[in-house]
């Protein structure tokens, strides 16, 4: 069962100078839900998620995530752009897993996954190093904790990044394309980790050319094309029975490789 609706997008806009790579894009994501976007490459899928995470300001329309009104603040019905230290609060209640890891490369594995939620969170360091170790396990890698980023192959290194965005306890997980930079063998480890997710109930939302994930763990799959959201639909009728000729013509290229 899907809860209440935790990410509003209303009618978002975004331009980098003539580009413009959002036009109007409504999405509601509710609470437990996977929603998977996929897209040609420059459809705006992956400037949607930064913008969700305010790692983009938008130039118009609202996200709502998690209970904040991202980026901004209402005083008398008037909105105030939030200052950078405020931003980084509301940020906390998101996940978010990048194409290339961003571990930093000089700490070990279980310190990734602890500095944010001591340093940011302030919690006890022993609780954090406990509560690591879990996820280390339910990511599969319960022996590397002590190993640093560059001993890990990039599967391992993306599940370790899943394990360091999940440590803030987010309320959302947004996935930035996480398989794009990995070797073939090492796609579905991520993938089978980001199922687990999925079956525990956190709300995703998933940028990803991984049609087989989309299939097996989306409650809803989004074509964008140019811009804007052309299909939205469930697995079975986004991949069986699509409405928009963007779609057929999308899966058919993605599908015959």
């Amino acid at each position: 069962m899907l809860g209440p609706p935790i990410v509003m997008i209303e009618k978002v806009c975004k331009s980098f100078g003539e580009n413009h790579v959002l036009r109007d894009v409504s999405l509601t994501v509710r609470q437990g839900e996977v929603v998977v976007i996929c897209g040609r490459s420059g459809s705006g899928k992956s400037t949607l998620l930064r913008c969700i995470d305010q790692l983009e300001t938008i130039d118009g329309g609202t996200i709502r995530a998690a209970g904040h009104l991202m980026g901004f603040r209402e005083r008398n019905g008037k909105r105030q752009p939030l200052r950078d230290a405020e931003i980084a609060v509301q940020q906390r209640d998101l996940g978010m897993v990048f194409q290339n890891f961003n571990l930093f490369p000089h700490i070990s594995v279980i310190e990734n996954i602890t500095l944010a939620p001591v340093r940011i969170l302030k919690r006890k360091r022993a609780e954090v190093r406990e509560e690591a170790r879990e996820l280390l396990k339910r990511v599969g890698l319960p022996d590397k904790e002590n190993a640093y980023p560059r001993q890990l192959s990039g599967g391992q290194q993306q599940r370790v990044a899943i394990a360091r965005a999940l440590a803030m306890k987010p309320k959302v997980m947004l996935f930035d394309e996480p398989t794009s930079a990995l070797d073939p063998e090492m796609i579905s480890e991520v993938l089978d980790v980001m199922t687990g997710l999925s079956e525990q109930g956190m709300t995703m939302i998933v940028v990803t050319h991984e049609m087989g994930f989309a299939r097996a763990a989306a409650d809803r799959v989004i074509l964008m094309h140019d811009g804007g959201i052309v299909e939205e639909a469930a697995p079975e009728k986004f991949f069986g029975n699509p409405e928009s000729e963007h779609t057929r013509l999308f899966l058919s290229k993605i599908l015959h490789h």
